[in-house]
């Protein structure tokens, strides 16, 4: 976005005092721990990717420096008074680790949607000195919470991000960036609240005015980018959690004015494409970030700026990442080199109408990831398929379409494909056979099934997602015109594959047990 820095207040902090700060915490920062790496990735395109593997650290996180450096610089006060503070996870995890080496008690406040494992670890890190409070849905609860308990009890109070401390313990990173002997032309930077950007800018525009600095928000909880347009922070309405360790409902005060004059530009990425960075992380480097250590990458992937031959500077800020989340991360991708789609197409409800569809639209090389059957009516099947590609390849999908006389609509943002709902009237199935079926995940496989059937069995109900394994699995239900047709297709399935788990067994009862696998 162009900033727009005429409403820009004085700042609180300027910046000679900010580097001043980062040079003498980096004498209270190596007590904790090492500078973490940088490490080169030569990327398509032509660019070097500096890679900053803040997730080294023992809480796999950068966030240890703020909270460590605030602690140390105030140490007497802070065991005098004891310390609290509020965290969806990688700053307490900081504030617990200083704690614990400080021999200081500290009351951690944290929402009761933080992730699990950044809970444990809190406790881990923490031991006897740390006591864990979990309230509320959001860190924004969660910090209420805690500003209401140091009122009462008196406690230091360690801000994860507005405070010239904090700023100043996430800036060494970038100090260590540049005594490298690769230094970056660009930095892409997360903001949550914008201690890290602030901190990490206010370094590198120290050093060399040249190197640019573009902070990275996520979609739906880009404070910064509202408190840039209004011009002083203002608080979101909502803020969403998918990049939990950036999700923050409010800029700072502090941080924001440093911010509107050391950024160069502010990126906005989605889910998408941070989960694509996510899975291109593992790829290039071998690394699994949580998604806001993705969201650097995810802004460079984005930016229109012209990367080649340059060094670029992404922060893999944490990787804290809760492993049931990978399904979601998964869920989001679409073809690394292009995007996903999803149309509802309109055909007769007859055999042969699915494969004669898959082999109209076959030159155009799409890779199916999704289908979804259910048969609603006798006449009119109203399949969902889900494509991955270029866009060039779903312009000649949706003149295929056309031309062969196909009515369709793209249903990608629809919620029953969202959450997969695949609607369909049991009444209408005939001699229902229900199974799994395991497809290998190779193109054609689907369609040569569909060719060898077609004579044989209508499709009731079909319901496939592409998982990212070898084997790709569906649960169909297939009816037939005869019991003769319902034995012969089952002697071609166990005959010639592919394999498959019989959901009806001996007892025939595949409608039954297809309603309740469903959980309809």
């Amino acid at each position: 976005m162009k900033l727009n820095r005429s409403d820009v207040k004085p700042r609180a902090i300027n910046v000679s005092d900010l580097f001043h700060e980062v040079m003498m915490a980096r004498t209270r920062i190596y007590r904790l721990f090492p500078p973490t790496p940088l490490e080169i990735h030569s990327m398509p395109g032509d660019w070097r990717m500096l890679l900053k593997r803040e997730d080294l650290s023992e809480i796999h996180s950068f966030k240890w420096r703020g909270a460590f450096n605030f602690i140390s610089a105030r140490a007497l006060e802070a065991q005098t008074r004891g310390i609290v503070t509020a965290s969806a996870g990688n700053h307490a995890q900081g504030v617990a680790k200083s704690a614990a080496l400080l021999q200081i008690k500290a009351h951690i406040f944290m929402p009761k949607s933080a992730p699990k494992l950044k809970v444990e670890s809190v406790a881990r890190l923490g031991g006897r000195l740390v006591e864990i409070h979990q309230t509320g849905d959001s860190y924004s609860d969660a910090a209420q919470a805690a500003e209401g308990f140091c009122l009462t009890g008196g406690q230091l109070y360690v801000p994860p991000y507005n405070d010239l401390m904090v700023m100043a313990g996430q800036g060494v990173l970038a100090d260590e960036m540049m005594t490298c002997p690769e230094r970056p032309d660009m930095v892409f930077v997360q903001i949550g609240g914008g201690g890290l950007a602030a901190g990490v800018a206010g370094v590198l525009k120290s050093y060399d005015r040249n190197i640019e600095v573009i902070g990275v928000e996520a979609e739906g909880q880009a404070s910064m980018t509202a408190a840039f347009k209004a011009g002083h922070p203002v608080p979101l309405e909502q803020v969403d959690i998918f990049c939990d360790g950036t999700a923050v409902k409010t800029a700072g005060n502090l941080t924001y004015p440093l911010l509107s004059t050391l950024l160069d530009d502010l990126i906005t990425v989605s889910a998408k494409e941070v989960s694509a960075a996510v899975e291109e992380m593992w790829r290039v480097a071998r690394v699994l970030p949580e998604p806001s250590g993705a969201m650097g990458l995810a802004a460079a992937r984005k930016s229109k700026r012209n990367l080649a031959n340059k060094n670029v500077g992404v922060i893999l800020s944490g990787a804290n990442l809760d492993f049931r989340r990978l399904s979601l991360i998964a869920k989001n991708l679409g073809d690394p080199t292009g995007h996903q789609a999803f149309y509802q197409v309109t055909m007769p409800e007859r055999r042969g109408t699915m494969l004669a569809f898959f082999k109209a639209i076959k030159p155009i090389g799409l890779n199916i990831s999704y289908l979804m059957v259910g048969q609603v009516d006798t006449d009119i099947a109203y399949p969902v398929m889900g494509f991955e590609g270029m866009d060039r390849q779903f312009s000649s999908l949706e003149e295929t379409m056309k031309k062969a006389g196909y009515e369709f609509k793209d249903v990608s943002d629809r919620p029953d494909i969202t959450f997969r709902l695949a609607p369909f009237q049991p009444k209408l199935f005939k001699l229902p056979y229900a199974a799994i079926l395991n497809f290998p995940e190779r193109p054609g496989a689907l369609t040569e099934f569909l060719e060898r059937i077609a004579s044989l069995a209508n499709i009731s109900y079909f319901n496939y997602v592409h998982s990212g394994e070898e084997v790709g699995r569906a649960l169909a239900v297939f009816s037939f015109e005869s019991k003769a047709k319902r034995d012969d297709f089952l002697f071609d399935l166990k005959a010639n594959g592919p394999f498959f788990t019989d959901l009806a067994g001996d007892t025939n009862q595949a409608l039954g047990l297809t309603e309740t696998f469903i959980g309809l």
